[in-house]
């Protein structure tokens, strides 16, 4: 299959990028915080390198951004990924 864009980021994939452009869609934050997790993980996965990386949340966020076509809000990305980095222990 073609798609008429390149890649964001190859290590994260098609298919991530594919799902960050779907998750906007979404009407409330409540709707979307599962999904945001999803992706989150997703590239946590791809870039191990991030996880001591000092500025970390705001890496993720951006990337998040980018790979929705910039519809994610880089603020309701970051919050996830705090609240998921407390959640497992991190800070």
């Amino acid at each position: 299959m073609r798609y008429d864009s390149t890649m964001v980021d190859r290590q994260v994939g098609r298919n991530a990028e594919l799902f960050a452009q779907s998750i906007p869609e979404l009407d409330s934050r409540e709707e979307r915080y599962p999904y945001l997790r999803i992706l989150i993980s997703l590239i946590d996965q791809a870039h191990p390198e991030w996880r001591q990386a000092p500025k970390k949340v705001e890496r993720i966020a951006e990337l998040a951004h980018e790979l929705s076509g910039g519809q994610l809000d880089t603020d309701e990305v970051e919050r996830v990924v705090r609240v998921r980095d407390k959640e497992k222990g991190y800070r």
